[in-house]
């Protein structure tokens, strides 16, 4: 019982953002947008900080409404540059990145836990989620998973910025900048190359890492975030290297095109 009311909430995080991840970030190393997760998500977590600095305590609803907000804002105007900017998408999108991050960090400065705060945002605070908080954000996971499988592709090219958005603000709030991107692209970038079952290695890595860095971070009294990142990226290396020298794995680089 002690170990589901501590454990099981960021546990069950782990599995879900895995999950909700796994086809997102193929579908952006499809599109070869990979800051996109990246922008987005410090853009979110923009509004995430905004709210700190006008509310002392800010409800969970004021939280998800601002981060929301400015999610899917970055979203439509890359959505729009889309198919304005061509080749130069990538470079705006990175750009965006670094102008929100710069813009996070001067604003925690006139906060009294301003610092706490961008810590939080940027590592996350997966061991500390909470059933209440995960339960919060389980409908938005739903609904993007119904709606990325149960509709058309031309459904999902249209509207992926959107779906894209909606997830990344859940996941922002509930592991941070950090894992959100890692969670992503890593996994993704494991299996990118495979040709058979792609989505389900793609989440089983995503989810082993993040299985890996909780339990570690409890052993060695670590952050949960940070160690999951290192475990994807080291499962990420992993596959790729496996698969290089496997027999019939090609002569190729392992992280070759």
């Amino acid at each position: 019982m002690d170990f589901l009311a501590l454990l099981g909430p960021a546990f069950a995080a782990g599995l879900i953002i895995a999950i909700t991840h796994a086809s997102l970030g193929l579908e952006v190393l499809k599109r070869g947008i990979v800051f996109l997760d990246l922008a987005i998500a410090q853009i979110a977590a923009l509004g995430v900080i905004g709210v700190h600095l006008l509310e002392p305590h800010p409800s969970e609803i004021n939280i998800q409404f601002a981060a929301l907000l400015c999610g899917l804002a970055a979203a439509f105007t890359f959505r729009f540059l889309e198919q304005k900017v061509g080749a130069e998408l990538e470079a705006i999108i990175g750009s965006s990145y670094v102008i929100a991050a710069s813009s996070g960090l001067l604003l925690t400065l006139y906060h009294p836990h301003g610092a706490e705060h961008l810590k939080s945002i940027l590592s996350g605070q997966l061991l500390f989620v909470s059933w209440s908080q995960l339960f919060s954000h389980l409908p938005v996971y739903l609904a993007v998973l119904f709606l990325w499988y149960q509709t058309t592709q031309s459904f999902r090219e249209k509207w992926f910025h959107i779906l894209f958005a909606v997830a990344i603000t859940s996941s922002v709030q509930l592991v941070g900048v950090y894992l959100v991107f890692s969670s992503l692209i890593l996994p993704a970038l494991a299996v990118h190359r495979e040709k058979k079952h792609q989505k389900i290695r793609c989440i089983l890595i995503g989810a082993m890492g993040m299985a890996a860095g909780i339990g570690c971070s409890i052993l060695w009294d670590l952050p949960a975030g940070p160690m999951a990142v290192l475990f994807q990226g080291g499962l990420c290396l992993l596959v790729r290297l496996t698969r290089y020298w496997l027999p019939g794995g090609g002569h190729a680089e392992p992280f070759s095109t």
